[in-house]
């Protein structure tokens, strides 16, 4: 029915009415402005996870360079003037090696007493990423 009926047959779609018209502009451009919002915080959580996996990867890789320094220092004969060697430095890390006499038998000689705080900092990008803190001991040997 076309002019007094109120439904035409249209090819492959089934019926519609008359009256019925598309999608208006102003509807089109609401659902694609909210697809754009839901797309961009979509992109902002990837972004985030990315850099949170990033920094994971850096802290995992500096405390094991942390751990491979304090131990080589560990199996080198202890130094009174406090020079150990370093391990070799991957790409883009530093290890900085601090070390500090104590005084456990409180003789305050001044003097090395044999007791070391071995403080290893690794760095990389000229950030700190990992600082590990250790001891080294001449007492008694």
């Amino acid at each position: 029915m076309n002019k007094s009926g109120q439904y035409t047959i249209l090819a492959r779609f089934g019926y519609a009415h008359n009256t019925e018209r598309g999608m208006t502009l102003v509807e089109v451009l609401l659902a694609m402005g909210i697809l754009a919002a839901v797309a961009a915080v979509f992109l902002a959580a990837m972004s985030t996870s990315s850099k949170a996996a990033m920094v994971g990867q850096q802290q995992v890789a500096a405390e094991s360079l942390a751990k491979s320094q304090m131990e080589s220092i560990k199996q080198q004969n202890y130094s009174v003037d406090q020079l150990y060697t370093k391990i070799t430095e991957p790409a883009g890390y530093q290890i900085q090696i601090a070390v500090a006499r104590l005084d456990p038998q409180g003789i305050h000689t001044g003097a090395d007493e044999g007791l070391q705080k071995i403080t290893i900092t690794i760095t990389h990008g000229g950030n700190t990423v990992f600082i590990l803190e250790g001891y080294k001991s001449n007492i008694g040997q």
